[in-house]
């Protein structure tokens, strides 16, 4: 979810995202990670959020 919410923030500037990365940093410093699910939710994401 960090890895994710990093990808999310670089992309598109959202700040929740950012806090989210922070936040998760905090809780979790050593979290494993699915980057290729990660990919596919922020792709998801913002072609959801295109006009």
């Amino acid at each position: 979810m960090r890895e994710f919410s990093w990808r999310y923030f670089t992309l598109t500037g959202n700040i929740e995202a950012y806090l989210l990365y922070r936040r998760q940093a905090e809780v979790q410093p050593h979290a494993v990670h699915n980057e290729e699910e990660d990919t596919e939710v922020v792709q998801a994401l913002i072609d959801s959020t295109q006009i």
